[in-house]
């Protein structure tokens, strides 16, 4: 199937994914929506917060530290800011790495809805480009684990990362297994109906070419890009975010490009991009201290101030 046909199918369908070549086991359904998709044809834009935005505070919380913030204390703050979405990284659950319990999920997911906030996603920690098979497994694992966290809370995507290449091992020879990792988790989503979006994040996965090859590798329409605008180690970052958009489940937009030494993103230039893309979903963004910078750095003035700025360029 073409790249213009998937789009055309993907507007029908109207999620924000233009998943890998592999379309021979969707439904004849599918197929009669494609033939409507003129009807869609300009992109949705709705803003969401990734919660690692608020990481000191939340971390405080965690350990019990004064100055802290708690998860409801996010979703209040999200709804104080007007957002349309939290992420809600799995970081910040209590008991993380183990999953928290189904009675904290519904008050999450109860308080969420009451503010008028969907929940885009959530993501952990995890390294499928390991060479040790028993720490894939784990992680496969617990990736496992939060998809069905992600399901429960109504999040339709969980954010993974491929993992640093490992020294002694080519980076052809890593991306197969790290696609067969890949590969298992989206199985599993598939049964919960959870997308799973691996993210650039400067480690294996760091040009457009390596993204869509791990797309290609996989070839499951339950596999999809997490584009992390500040992580296309090019020379020419657009282009990568541009090349990337028709596999994308969820971004992360951030202040600064080329892992935070490559200046600041062109807000009005991203948004021009992914409404020619015709990109249709949640667009998280996220705020980072600078380099040097960290003991400064206040998510409650710069959080609002990234809000402004993407706001004004989706004007």
């Amino acid at each position: 199937m073409s790249d213009l046909h998937r789009r055309d199918f993907l507007k029908a369908a109207a999620i924000p994914v233009a998943a890998s070549l592999g379309f021979s086991n969707l439904s004849s359904a599918v197929h009669v929506n494609a033939q409507h998709s003129s009807a869609i044809s300009r992109a949705k834009i709705k803003v969401s917060l990734n919660a690692w935005s608020y990481n000191v505070p939340l971390y405080k919380y965690i350990n019990g530290q004064t100055g802290g913030m708690s998860l409801f204390d996010l979703l209040e703050e999200c709804a104080r800011l007007d957002f349309e979405a939290v992420d809600a990284t799995g970081y910040f659950f209590p008991g993380y790495p183990d999953v928290p319990d189904q009675r904290f999920i519904n008050e999450f997911k109860r308080r969420a809805f009451q503010l008028g906030l969907a929940i885009s996603g959530t993501g952990i920690r995890n390294d499928f480009a390991t060479s040790d098979p028993l720490k894939r497994k784990a992680d496969v694992a617990l990736a496992k684990r939060w998809i069905e966290v992600a399901a429960a809370m109504g999040a339709p995507v969980i954010r993974v990362f491929a993992g640093k290449q490992p020294e002694g091992h080519s980076w052809d020879a890593t991306a197969e297994w790290m696609a067969e990792s890949l590969a298992e988790c989206a199985d599993y989503g598939a049964q919960f109906g959870v997308m799973v979006g691996v993210q650039n994040h400067g480690d294996m996965l760091q040009t457009a070419d390596e993204v869509i090859k791990i797309m290609h590798m996989v070839q499951s329409d339950w596999l999809g890009a997490i584009v992390d605008t500040g992580y296309f180690l090019t020379s020419n970052p657009y282009d990568d975010i541009e090349r990337v958009i028709p596999y994308a489940v969820n971004w992360q937009v951030k202040e600064l490009l080329n892992g935070r030494k490559g200046g600041r993103i062109d807000l009005h230039r991203l948004v021009g991009i992914i409404r020619k893309s015709n990109y249709r979903g949640y667009v998280p963004i996220e705020t980072l201290a600078e380099i040097g910078q960290e003991s400064s750095y206040d998510p409650y003035i710069k959080v609002p101030e990234l809000l402004k700025a993407f706001r004004e360029a989706l004007g």
